[in-house]
């Protein structure tokens, strides 16, 4: 199954798949240089960093968050290459992957392998469970015994998604193999544990143990912070679009149930254009610096109403949707209804 298959109007389809498809081919100058220019922020960081360090740790924490920022950048380069887009080549492809998945304690082949799952089944309320947010309609919650209702609420809070569960993520879960794995995800796996053992044995050799826990754990916290909210603001926000598989449309998930997260321009450049989330549905081989270009030139997703930085954090109320309403909704308002 591709992911265009399930759009019931060819002609509309026709329409859209030539306009993303105008964008589609990477530029190989720009992208060389966005990923050298950000290796490069990205060491530049790690050594002012260090350097701040002799003078006061409150520095290097501030320090930190842009560090973050441009990892975050790195991994959208991450990301495109797992689409199969960024360079022509596959293989420069996968090494970039392979190596910027190093930096951010994310296996590349397996991360991928669970982000394709998300791009064909997104908003799917009959194939949830890979790549997503755990997410349950009212009637699933309130037919859930006491025990599954109380871990559903653990999960859903954000003390739970955005403190210990980034942590889990990525300093845990994404270092252990899983049943389902094909071999080259299980390879991945350990491809990406060695070279994160190698790269943490150097950086110790050169600036000690103590200096690189304390560089390295607040960049890879406030970056899966920024991260996690990143994938979660892109489906979890309102008004979104959820359907059942005999339903569900690509073309309408992809511009109803992925936001348009409108952010300031020096958001927009540490995300990587990422914001644009309905027209990277829509063209997922789209390289990210040709995002931003699409979105101004065709008034098809210009009409798209856009989720603001400041609107933006309402949705961290959200916790259920209600298929009665076609919403998602609060705890709070379940009880009131």
């Amino acid at each position: 199954m591709t992911l265009y298959q399930n759009n019931p109007d060819d002609t509309l389809k026709t329409s859209w798949i030539k306009i993303v498809s105008k964008y589609n081919h990477p530029d190989p100058v720009k992208s060389w240089w966005q990923l050298s220019s950000n290796l490069f922020l990205y060491a530049l960081s790690w050594f002012l960093m260090y350097e701040s360090l002799s003078v006061s740790y409150w520095i290097t924490l501030g320090l930190a968050v842009p560090s973050a920022g441009i990892l975050i950048r790195l991994f959208i380069i991450h990301h495109d290459c797992g689409h199969g887009t960024y360079f022509k080549s596959r293989k420069l492809r996968d090494i970039t992957g392979v190596v910027i998945g190093i930096l951010t304690f994310t296996p590349y082949y397996s991360w991928h392998r669970n982000h394709q799952i998300h791009h064909e089944t997104a908003g799917n309320l009959d194939k949830r469970g890979i790549g997503d947010v755990w997410t349950l309609t009212v009637d699933e919650y309130t037919n859930s015994s006491q025990w599954q209702r109380i871990l559903y609420r653990f999960y859903r809070n954000p003390v739970t998604m955005f403190g210990i569960g980034t942590l889990y993520m990525f300093l845990l879960n994404n270092r252990f193999t899983k049943k389902n794995m094909d071999k080259k995800g299980r390879s991945g796996i350990y491809l990406t544990n060695a070279g994160l053992l190698v790269f943490g044995a150097i950086l110790i050799l050169v600036i000690g143990i103590k200096a690189f826990v304390l560089i390295q754990l607040p960049v890879i916290y406030f970056a899966a912070i920024m991260g996690f909210w990143l994938f979660y603001i892109q489906h979890q926000f309102d008004p979104s679009y959820w359907s059942h598989d005999e339903t569900w449309d690509y073309k309408t998930v992809a511009l109803q149930g992925s936001s348009y997260y409108k952010l300031p321009g020096i958001l927009r450049w540490f995300t990587g254009n990422i914001g644009f989330h309905h027209i990277h549905h829509l063209g997922p081989m789209i390289p990210n610096y040709n995002l931003r270009r699409c979105h101004l030139e065709n008034a098809l997703f210009q009409e798209i109403k856009p989720l603001t930085f400041r609107t933006s954090f309402k949705a961290l109320t959200y916790r259920l949707w209600d298929e009665r309403t076609n919403e998602l909704i609060s705890f709070r308002k379940l009880k009131v209804s």
